[in-house]
């Protein structure tokens, strides 16, 4: 079977390439190479020259032909047989074990079991061309250049190291191979190769002809002992070492590898049960947790709902709280408002008061003028001097008593006043009585003008204190009007929403004051309103032009409110609305008064109070019982 390509000639550089693709070829099996279990054959050599192989003929054959250095081979047949060294060497081995391939290839390339080779492998090269140097030493080619073109050529060698002696480069050089099996493999195909084309150990220790290239083998024993600087140089480099030895040792090495990696297997089997262990008893932990973390997420998710609930509560109840307190607020600004025109009308009504006093002081003071002219008159009319001392005597005391009473009384001042000028009118008297020189008239006028000093001191004195009365007794007054007012209110209104509470029973008992209030802050603006008149007016019976005002039951206001709070609070706001309109229909502003509807009369201050703890101490006891 013939197997040319289609490709007629090939490129030293497309070696490479076309190899791959060959080695594709014969992996697939589109090309058969294995006749029998013991026989092979070439598909890359003509018909007529092919033949049956052994395994290890057949590599010799595909490598000594791959790796020829002889220009009769094309590149296509070189690339072709080196696919096929790399296919055995690769699937072939591999299928057929390769302890039993290197055994058969030993015995088969007649390499005993017990020969001794240079360990690691290593190759001699003879017959390197030289030439003279300028100071007369030998020079030669360098060993990278040799190794660059034996891996070209598919022995892979991992060094090629010149000798060289006292003279210069020796013509020699040894390539030295990897220590494996298949760095065996390559120095052999080395060692086939110059074989084929007669460039062996043999040919070269040949003497009866002539040398020309190079030269090259597998160093072995002869080469390891002889004397040469080859020899010396192998003995630095390597040993001597059987194929057997090396596979004993080989095995040694595997054995114990194979022990180590069953121990390393046991380890890991260990570890990894131990991991299953701690993967079974994590995955639990983990369960365990997730569990736990769903009942806290779910915990947290009703936590967080009951926290919105509870904050929108809040907030409404926050809103709530602020209508209420804009509600209250507005009550209280109107509340002012009104407080304010009354401190108005207040303020104008005193100011009434201060001139009618200021009136009643000068009609005062002309009266004290009238009587002290009076009085003038009086004692330039009596010539009885004992008479005036006697009047003097009973005046003198009358004054102490007015005194006296003044102390006691409002108008203290007024008398006190006059009783002064009445002394001065005496004394007036009594200096003209002591114009004739009686010294008796002249001590009396002494004593009456000392306890003129000393009544006007204490008219001083008691003006002062009347100022001090009359203040606090004002500043008292205002703040007993401002808490009776403030008491009226407070008793007022809450009377007025006992009755709206009847409406809030149908909510509950936290809305129920609250609703009440509102409700009643409400009416108590409808009823300022002067808008609103829900009155009709009616004949009065037996009266002729008699009419009369009345609640007219039809007001939609008041319809609403019977319908929607009950009688009671719609009577409530009857009676409001008739006590309105009987004391100011015409402004429809409230006027409230604190009464004592048990005795029928206006309640004092203290009655009030009286009745706010009353229902202060009630309230707390209905508190205590909840």
């Amino acid at each position: 079977m013939d197997h040319g390509s289609d490709e007629d000639s090939v490129s030293e550089s497309e070696m490479e390439v076309y190899e791959e693709k060959t080695y594709d070829k014969l992996k697939k099996g589109s090309v058969q190479v294995k006749i029998s279990d013991q026989a092979y054959t070439c598909p890359y050599c003509p018909k007529k020259r092919k033949r049956d192989y052994q395994y290890r003929e057949l590599l010799q054959h595909a490598s000594g032909v791959g790796n020829s250095c002889s220009n009769k081979r094309t590149a296509k047949e070189k690339a072709n047989h080196l696919a096929l060294v790399k296919y055995l060497e690769k699937d072939i081995v591999a299928a057929n074990g390769s302890s039993k391939s290197i055994d058969d290839s030993n015995s088969e390339n007649g390499y005993g079991n017990d020969e001794k080779f240079v360990f690691p492998w290593i190759g001699v090269v003879v017959n390197i061309p030289t030439r003279k140097a300028e100071d007369g030493r030998s020079v030669g080619e360098s060993g990278s250049k040799l190794r660059d073109e034996y891996k070209a050529r598919g022995f892979n060698p991992t060094r090629v190291r010149p000798l060289w002696n006292y003279r210069g480069h020796s013509g020699t050089a040894i390539v030295e191979f990897h220590k494996d099996w298949q760095g065996l493999h390559n120095a052999r195909s080395f060692e086939k190769a110059y074989e084929a084309d007669h460039r062996g150990k043999k040919d070269w220790n040949n003497n009866g002809e002539p040398k020309s290239g190079l030269y090259a083998w597998v160093a072995r024993a002869d080469d390891f002992h002889s004397t040469g600087i080859i020899g010396e140089q192998l003995r630095k480099i390597g040993d001597l070492k059987s194929i057997s030895e090396i596979m004993e040792e080989e095995a040694r090495k595997q054995e114990k590898l194979v022990s180590n990696l069953t121990n390393i297997i046991e380890v890991k089997k260990q570890h990894i049960k131990e991991m299953e262990e701690r993967c079974t008893e994590t995955s639990s932990t983990l369960n365990s947790v997730m569990q736990e973390k769903e009942k806290l997420v779910q915990a947290y998710n009703e936590e967080l709902k009951k926290i919105q609930v509870s904050a929108r509560d809040h907030f409404q109840k926050i809103f709530s709280d602020h209508e209420k307190l804009k509600l209250q607020l507005e009550s209280h600004q109107r509340e002012l408002e009104l407080r304010g025109a009354e401190l108005e009308k207040r303020e104008a009504k005193n100011e009434i008061d201060r001139k009618n006093l200021a009136e009643e002081i000068e009609e005062n003071a002309k009266r004290n003028s009238s009587l002290q002219l009076a009085a003038l008159e009086q004692q330039k009319a009596d010539e009885n001097v004992m008479k005036l001392a006697e009047n003097h005597q009973r005046q003198k005391e009358e004054f102490h008593n007015r005194i006296i009473q003044l102390e006691k009384q409002i108008d203290q001042k007024q008398a006190l006043e006059l009783e002064i000028e009445q002394l001065r009118g005496t004394l007036n008297v009594i200096k003209h009585m002591g114009d004739d020189g009686d010294m008796e008239v002249m001590e009396k006028v002494e004593a009456t003008l000392k306890e003129l000093r000393e009544k006007e001191g204490d008219l001083e004195d008691l003006e002062a204190l009347n100022q001090t009365l009359i203040v606090k007794e004002r500043k008292s007054n205002d703040e007993l009007q401002e808490a009776r007012k403030e008491l009226i209110n407070v008793i007022s209104f809450v009377d007025i929403i006992k009755q709206f509470l009847h409406f809030g029973r149908k909510y509950s008992e936290e809305v129920a004051e609250e609703r009440a209030s509102e409700i009643c802050s409400l009416w108590v603006e409808y009823l300022k309103d002067p808008d609103w008149h829900p009155f009709k007016c009616i004949k009065v019976e037996g009266e002729e032009e008699e009419h009369q005002e009345v609640i007219d039951d039809e007001d939609e206001k008041l319809q609403d409110l019977k319908h929607e709070m009950g009688v009671d609070v719609y009577l409530a706001v009857i009676a409001a609305l008739k006590e309105i309109n009987e004391y100011n229909p015409s402004g429809r502003y409230i006027i409230s008064e604190l009464w004592n509807y048990a005795d029928g009369r206006k309640a004092t201050l203290k009655d009030g109070v009286v009745h706010l703890l009353t229902m202060w101490d009630t309230s707390k006891r209905r508190r205590g019982m909840l």
